[in-house]
């Protein structure tokens, strides 16, 4: 059996067994109790006169209902004590394993079902005192479970093993039974006659019938006095339910229909078991479906952070491998140009500096903390970008024109991340010109301010432009139109602009290229008021 480690009750408050009954559960319970009190009062009144004939096939079906769901109340109830070993979850689980082995002999014992004064060797009492001692034997083990749950809170707890406890009790459980029944059967004639033939009742069964009630209200009192659960609640209703089969003679209509009413009450505690395993399976689908959700987040977190720095760094590295390039064919000349290798070299280092910048950046982004931001001239930006993106634009023969506007005001911001928001831009223009066959290559980048006193930055192309349904989902994570594109420049783009206040955007289409804009707050603005084209 798997080992399970003891969990304090208070601790899991959902289970059957800890969870306090609820305002519905409570009406349900106390509309059980009314219907089983009508049933008595119309069987002990208006029908108590009626004798049906003896239906011999009622009591084997009686039995083996009773018999399946006690044993399938005592298995779930032990399943419980594996988990939060409770002591009183193992006796009251017990008490129905007792009740259900029990259910077997007294049909066996049953006079006329089998034989005619029943089998096991038994006589007329012998169904009787197996009845009594079913149903008294339970109700003093309700006795004991409510006080189980008395005191401390750890002693309450089984401190050895569920496996060995649960197999214990359940031969111990066994062993009593064959006991009881070997008693019962075998001394019967010694046994006080609670039945004068096998359908009327003697003066002496009215005498147990009275003890045995005893105890069913002593069961109630101590639940009422000790209800802290649901489990106590239904018990409550189980033990009503044992008043009206006791209350009436054997083939009576009250008999008949207080054993129905039993088997009723007896499936309460096993609906309710079912219920709360099925609402805790659908907790654990729901826990299992959202740390799913949960890992696949992270993921795809990890995923964006990796494809971040590496759609972000490749361009410094691109330009490093570049100057490299070049360095090493200024020195492999007959006659090495020393300067023109040294301009080179200064490059590479330039650009690997910018690379720590960039990834500094990025780490900037995701942890969303405050950046290194200062006061910055967008046309003083736009130039920096420009020279750094020059030899790409020279290396595809495309025509710059610089539109800058002498007005702007300056802007507050992270020089680093806005000079990768313009570069990605400029790159996203360059390639899109590199994949048009024909047409004049132009890059307009520019600088203008609106109505609000924002800056705003144009980069516009005349390459092959976005597709109506692709503008909708070109700012979305993970989206791109390129075969080789991981779909991350855009999105961090925006997430960038957007950090500083501002906003990008598509323009409306052109009749060629693509035009994005995005709009920074000048750096004396108080409120950040962002103005959009329409």
């Amino acid at each position: 059996m798997v080992k399970t480690p003891a969990v304090i009750l208070e601790e899991h408050p959902f289970v059957l067994s800890s969870l306090p009954p609820g305002p519905a559960q409570k009406r349900l319970a106390l509309a059980v109790v009314i219907a089983l009190s009508v049933v008595f009062l119309v069987s002990a009144g208006p029908l108590a006169t009626f004798q049906p004939a003896h239906i011999h096939a009622f009591v084997p079906a009686y039995a083996a209902a009773m018999f399946v769901t006690d044993s399938i109340t005592a298995v779930l109830l032990f399943a419980q004590f594996s988990i939060l070993r409770s002591r009183a979850l193992l006796v009251i689980a017990n008490g129905y394993l007792f009740t259900a082995l029990l259910a077997i002999p007294w049909m066996l014992t049953f006079p006329g079902v089998f034989a005619p004064t029943g089998l096991l060797g038994g006589g007329l009492a012998s169904t009787n005192w197996l009845y009594i001692l079913s149903h008294g034997g339970f109700s003093i083990v309700v006795i004991v479970y409510t006080l189980s749950k008395g005191g401390d809170p750890a002693k309450q707890l089984w401190p050895g093993s569920a496996g060995a406890a649960i197999l214990s009790s359940v031969a111990m459980t066994a062993t009593v039974v064959c006991v009881v029944v070997f008693v019962v059967t075998t001394y019967d004639p010694l046994l006080p006659r609670l039945m004068l033939d096998s359908g009327r009742p003697s003066g002496l069964w009215y005498y147990a019938a009275g003890s045995m009630a005893v105890l069913i209200i002593l069961a109630l009192i101590a639940l009422w006095i000790r209800r802290r659960s649901v489990l106590d609640l239904w018990l409550m209703v189980v033990m009503c339910a044992y008043v009206v089969e006791i209350a009436f003679p054997r083939f009576s209509v009250g008999w008949y229909v207080g054993r129905i009413c039993g088997v009723l009450a007896g499936n309460l505690v096993l609906f309710v078991l079912l219920y709360e395993i099925t609402t805790l399976y659908a907790q654990l689908l729901q826990s299992v479906q959202a740390e799913r959700r949960e890992r696949e987040a992270r993921l795809m977190t990890g995923d964006a952070v990796a494809a971040t720095i590496a759609h972000e760094v490749k361009q410094p590295l691109s330009g490093m491998i570049a100057n490299a390039d070049a360095g090493l064919r200024w020195l492999d000349r007959a006659v090495p140009d020393l300067d023109e290798a040294k301009a080179a070299f200064k490059g590479i280092v330039a650009d690997g500096h910018r690379a720590g910048a960039v990834i500094e950046s990025i780490r900037a982004i995701f942890k969303k903390g405050a950046s290194n931001r200062t006061s910055l001239d967008v046309n003083q930006l736009i130039e920096e970008v420009l020279a750094l993106a020059r030899g790409n634009l020279q290396k595809h023969r495309i025509l710059v024109q610089a539109e800058p506007n002498a007005q702007a005001p300056q802007v507050i911001g992270d020089r680093i991340q806005l000079q990768q928001v313009l570069l990605n831009l400029i790159t996203n223009a360059i390639e899109s010109m590199a994949a048009a066959k024909d047409g004049v290559r132009v890059l307009s980048v520019g600088s203008e301010v609106d109505e609000g006193e924002s800056v705003i930055v144009s980069v516009a192309d005349t390459g092959t432009g976005i597709g109506s349904q692709e503008i909708k989902r070109i700012f979305s994570p993970l989206f791109t139109t390129k075969p080789d594109g991981m779909g991350m420049g855009l999105s961090i783009c925006r997430s960038i602009v957007e950090g500083h206040g501002g906003r990008l955007w598509v323009a409306p289409n052109k009749p060629e290229g693509t035009v994005f804009q995005f709009s920074l707050p000048p750096r004396d603005a108080r409120s950040a008021t962002r103005q959009l084209p329409a």
